[in-house]
């Protein structure tokens, strides 16, 4: 329940928050009025020798939230994704949070897997390793298959992992709850929302079917991408508590001196990351929103390998055609279209002055554009873009946000293997390709195409809709039906068919 027996848990909180540090950093983020800061540390203080210590080496946020464990790691993991409501500088240092946390016994491991799928242990795998690697949610073990002999890697949730986040999950309502009604000020970040948002992140992450889903998904998708691939999901040994995909072999994307060693090439490689993500987020609309070095292989024949699919981002078709059409014209250094997509999409209100915020995109790009260009980033330029479109009133978009949180850290990937990269070379033809295919005379024929196709299954009801429609319209306005509102619904069937035919013979004279 969220109520005041969670004070001893945010009091702990508090202390450990104080006795880091990281107190001011957070007031600073949630911009509190001084008179919340002084009555915060008031009643934190004495409690101050409660908290945590921590990792002195860690940066002071850093430190207190690594100290308060598993729950704390994953909420400060969300909130990197989210500077609007912790602000730029304080996400890029929450994008360093390393999930890692002391493994738990294996016997215990053995358990989970052998209640879940209802058999021995010794059934189901002939090798079961110790752990090889133990995060804040689950932790990974090697095994064999005792039917197949086939190496797999099997995920396994920490035992009363849902019921230890649930409690935390709650004591972060009370005091978000806390936070709306002692600071008026930070009801403009919303901070419920924020925990909503996280409880629903987490809820997927503790259901282990939820990620063998999106692991199926990610691979069907890129199936057919050269040099990329994604391990098989063996359903058959999967289950709420339990993930098992093949095991794959290869050397970690933060190793580069074993990567040289191994012969790859990397001016490939820091291209391909980039190339990979932008791909899957504009052609497929489902994207790793994790994409981090410790979820990424290089496999021996020099593919890169993505692993944990807990964390995946959507984006719909209309959003990838605005985000593609904004990037396109920052390429292209056409900062009226870019102002005038943001118009177009409703991401600025109509009310502002559109050549204005052109001239503000302007002061964004040009400086980037005059870097050298194994210093033009991509990522400064999203951060300096989220500042700008802010102060014009453009309304927050979470899909956004994380898409502009995970290319800055996928910059961050193609960079250490390839120091020399040009972001926006390589990222042009990917971004040309999706315009070429999306913005024009054939993506036009294909949206008609749709139109008509939705337009066929509502068919038979037409006649039932268009008298609904005219019944409805004339008890509103008390008098009878008159012809010309029937020919104003025949004109809006008959355009639904001419556009229809319209799409199929564009689509027939572009082949």
């Amino acid at each position: 329940m969220r109520g005041p027996h969670n004070i001893w848990r945010l009091i702990r909180t508090g202390a450990t928050m104080e006795r880091t540090g990281a107190m001011t950093q957070a007031m600073d983020a949630l911009d509190a009025p001084r008179a919340f800061r002084i009555l915060a540390r008031t009643v934190v203080w004495p409690f101050r020798w409660l908290g945590y210590k921590g990792d002195p080496n860690l940066p002071p946020l850093t430190r207190a939230i690594t100290a308060l464990g598993p729950a704390y790691i994953k909420f400060g993991q969300i909130l990197s994704t989210r500077p609007d409501v912790v602000g730029v500088d304080l996400a890029r240092q929450l994008q360093v949070l390393q999930d890692r946390m002391p493994p738990f016994p294996r016997d215990a491991a053995i358990k989970t897997v052998e209640t879940e799928l209802q058999a021995p242990i010794s059934k189901l795998f002939s090798e079961f390793s110790e752990p090889v690697a133990a995060a804040s949610i689950a932790q990974v073990h090697k095994a064999v298959r005792a039917d197949t002999g086939q190496a797999v890697a099997v995920k396994v949730l920490r035992p009363g992992i849902e019921k230890a986040f649930r409690t935390d999950i709650d004591a972060f309502y009370f005091l978000a709850s806390l936070i709306e009604s002692l600071s008026p000020a930070s009801r403009r970040l919303r901070p419920t929302d924020v925990i909503a948002h996280f409880e629903g992140v987490v809820h997927g992450e503790l259901d282990l079917r939820l990620e063998s889903a999106s692991a199926s998904e990610y691979a069907a998708n890129t199936a057919k991408d050269e040099g990329f691939s994604v391990p098989a999901v063996d359903w058959g040994l999967s289950s709420k508590r339990v993930m098992t995909l093949e095991w794959v072999e290869g050397i970690t994307a933060s190793d580069i001196d074993e990567i040289v060693a191994a012969g790859h090439d990397r001016t490939v490689l820091g291209p391909r990351v980039l190339q990979m993500f932008l791909t899957h987020a504009l052609r497929d609309g489902f994207f790793h929103a994790d994409m981090h070095h410790g979820n990424l292989k290089i496999a021996p024949n020099g593919d890169i390998i993505a692993l944990d699919f807990g964390i995946m981002g959507m984006l719909d078709e209309y959003t990838r055609r605005v985000y593609a059409e904004i990037l396109y014209g920052f390429i292209k250094k056409d900062y009226k279209r870019v102002a005038e997509v943001h118009f177009e999409a409703g991401y600025v209100p109509a009310d502002r002055d559109v050549d204005e915020f052109a001239r503000a995109l302007r002061a964004v790009g040009d400086p980037i554009f005059g870097m050298d260009a194994t210093r033009i980033s991509m990522a400064r330029l999203l951060s300096y873009l989220f500042e700008v479109t802010e102060r014009f009133g453009m309304q927050t978009r979470t899909e956004l946000i994380l898409l502009q949180r995970t290319m800055v850290v996928v910059e961050g990937v193609s960079r250490s293997l390839d120091p020399h990269i040009n972001i926006w070379e390589v990222s042009k033809p990917v971004v040309e390709a999706y315009i070429k295919a999306n913005i024009g005379p054939k993506a036009m024929a294909r949206d008609l195409l749709r139109t008509a196709t939705v337009l066929a299954r509502f068919g038979p009801r037409l006649p039932q809709l268009a008298e609904a429609l005219l019944i409805a319209q004339s008890k509103e306005t008390a008098e009878p039906v008159e012809r010309t509102n029937c020919w104003q619904v025949l004109w809006l069937i008959a355009g639904g068919v001419v556009s229809a035919g319209i799409g199929a013979a564009v689509m027939l004279l572009l082949g």
